[in-house]
């Protein structure tokens, strides 16, 4: 029986470990392809307020994009609005592109409570399937993911951000 035992354990100890660091090994392989996936803004579809179709086609060519994953119930998401709404002027040439995948009525009371729903460069989508967050790797709230005007990424911010920090990267 000790026998058996002195060579199941280091075979079990040996099997655990490469399992361990195949793991380990595939996470960072999907990180790097997802990361290698974001460098060049990725096509995407997602609902407007009004219930249409908003894919990567529909950004306006040529102009930065700022998207800002948020939840309507976070602090921090309100105050990057706030943020927003209160240099409105200073982003009126960077597509403004909020997302959330909460319902379109509690996006719809978000965007109204900071007055964001009548400017032609800010945008409201619904994420119903839950795919933003994979897709463009974002694992927090708020997350700012910014898109220079040949869609080609600047950078991922997460947490909240002053409005000079999002504009110098846009500038740099």
């Amino acid at each position: 029986m000790k026998k058996i035992l002195k060579i199941v354990i280091p075979i079990l100890i040996i099997s655990l470990l490469a399992f361990m660091g195949y793991k380990v090994v595939s996470k960072i392989n999907h990180k790097k392809q997802v990361a290698e996936n974001i460098k060049k803004m990725p096509a995407f579809s997602y609902l407007t307020l009004e219930n249409k179709i908003f894919t990567n086609e529909n950004l306006e060519e040529g102009k930065p994009t700022l998207f800002i994953y948020f939840n309507s119930e976070c602090d921090f998401c309100n105050h990057e609005a706030e943020m927003v709404q209160q240099n409105i002027e200073q982003l009126k040439d960077i597509q403004v592109v909020f997302i959330s995948y909460e319902p379109v009525e509690k996006i719809k009371q978000f965007a109204t409570k900071f007055n964001l729903l009548h400017h032609a460069n800010i945008s409201f989508l619904s994420d119903s399937k839950i795919t933003f967050a994979a897709t463009f790797d974002v694992k927090s709230m708020p997350c700012l993911v910014l898109y220079d005007k040949n869609n080609i990424l600047i950078e991922k911010i997460k947490g909240q951000v002053k409005i000079e920090t999002v504009l110098e990267k846009f500038h740099n």
